[in-house]
């Protein structure tokens, strides 16, 4: 292995439990090339461990390990083998779910997905991109998939320079997928569909928003429909609203699978249909708002309060007294702080008293470490507007 010296400030960040070294605290970089495992070198020379580097990004050393040695085949096969013997202990009731969640799973930038017989995956950094044939052949042997598809379009990518790219690593994966989950089937586009073909890290809460559905419901931002089918199963009748082709259609076959009447998918913006409801004194017993991510950086923020803030008041100004709000944010920089305090101005806006009734995150099978909060991305809040 080659070696890379880090500054105090990237020694102490790696000894304080977080896995990332910046290209800013790199002293010497040696002869170290993008892609390869690295000895990780305190200013004094004392080894940190092993990470692999990265020559383009700004995240230019992620630890893979203390121990100073060069991760070898087993290595990767011990690490592969406790994430999917944790998901067996954790995920009842589906037959979907994250294997691998990259730093969460000590396998930094890397993603793996089950859905049924099938793995997509997603190699995120130099480093797990040159090992990639070794994880194929892992997954393969521990898994044991019909086939492995990889997901490596994702635009993080470009920030490593690495191609764009969606194809078969091993088997034979079909387009769409058919899964179940609680009883219900739901279709992913493993091809097309968002991040690896549908939102995996809301399984809990599918659940978790159903105990509460009673009436007449509306799903904003429904995606595949993972909560307006949910609902379905309790509510008289549920609204549910987003804007892509794909999505639209893939929940609108779910639905026909499912043999639920109740439910109508619609093509629009959500705001706009917020603020015509609002205009037209309609009301709903539950409402579900879970948009995709408002902040991407921390210089989104303020733009990212606003757009939270608009559609949580305008949601708690169509919730009939003792009426339901499951409201989220993947927004990583949005901490569930910062979301706390937008709802309680968007209460005192909307005049509506609210009662917290749970406060919960990301599905069990994304784990969050305690020192690294770019784990925990997810915030869902159920509330009761008085």
């Amino acid at each position: 292995m080659h070696q890379v010296r880090v500054t105090r400030k990237g020694a102490d960040r790696v000894r304080s439990g977080h896995p990332w070294i910046f290209a800013s605290d790199i002293e010497d970089r040696g002869e170290a090339e993008g892609g390869e495992t690295v000895q990780v070198l305190d200013p004094r020379g004392q080894p940190l461990g092993v990470a692999h580097y990265s020559a383009a990004s700004q995240i230019a050393l992620r630890m893979l390990s203390r121990d100073p040695r060069e991760p070898d085949r087993e290595f990767y096969r011990r690490r592969l083998a406790r994430a999917i013997e944790h998901r067996r202990r954790l995920v009842t009731d589906s037959e979907a779910c994250r294997l691998v969640f990259s730093e969460g799973d000590l396998l930094p930038a890397l993603i793996v997905d089950r859905y049924g017989d099938y793995l997509v995956l997603q190699t995120l950094n130099q480093g797990m991109e040159r090992i990639k044939p070794l994880l194929v052949e892992l997954l393969m042997e521990l898994a044991s998939p019909r086939g492995i598809l990889e997901r490596n379009d994702a635009a993080v990518r470009q920030k490593e320079q690495l191609p764009l790219t969606v194809s078969t690593l091993a088997g034979e994966v079909p387009e769409r997928v058919w899964y179940r989950m609680h009883g219900l089937r739901f279709q992913a586009d493993l091809v097309r569909g968002q991040k690896t073909g549908a939102y995996l890290d809301q399984r809990e809460n599918y659940l978790a928003a159903e105990s509460y559905a009673r009436g007449r419901a509306l799903d904003c931002f429904t995606a595949t429909g993972g909560f307006a089918l949910h609902l379905a199963r309790r509510c008289e009748s549920v609204e549910a609203v987003d804007t892509s082709d794909l999505a639209l259609e893939l929940a609108e076959a779910a639905r026909k699978e499912n043999g639920l009447e109740n439910v109508q998918f619609r093509k629009a913006d959500v705001f706009e249909v917020l603020s015509s409801y609002v205009l037209a004194g309609r009301r709903f017993s539950i409402i579900v708002l879970d948009p995709p991510a408002f902040a991407r950086s921390r210089a989104g923020l303020e733009g990212a309060a606003r757009g939270y803030k608009d559609i949580n008041l305008r949601a708690l100004k169509l919730l009939e007294p003792g009426g339901i709000l499951v409201t989220c944010s993947c927004s990583q920089h949005v901490s569930e702080a910062m979301l706390l305090e937008i709802i309680a101005e968007a209460a005192l806006d909307a005049g509506r008293v609210v009662r917290v009734l749970e406060r919960r995150t990301q599905s069990r099978d994304h784990p969050i470490l305690l020192t690294v909060p770019e784990t925990h991305y997810l915030k869902c809040l159920i509330l009761e507007a008085l």
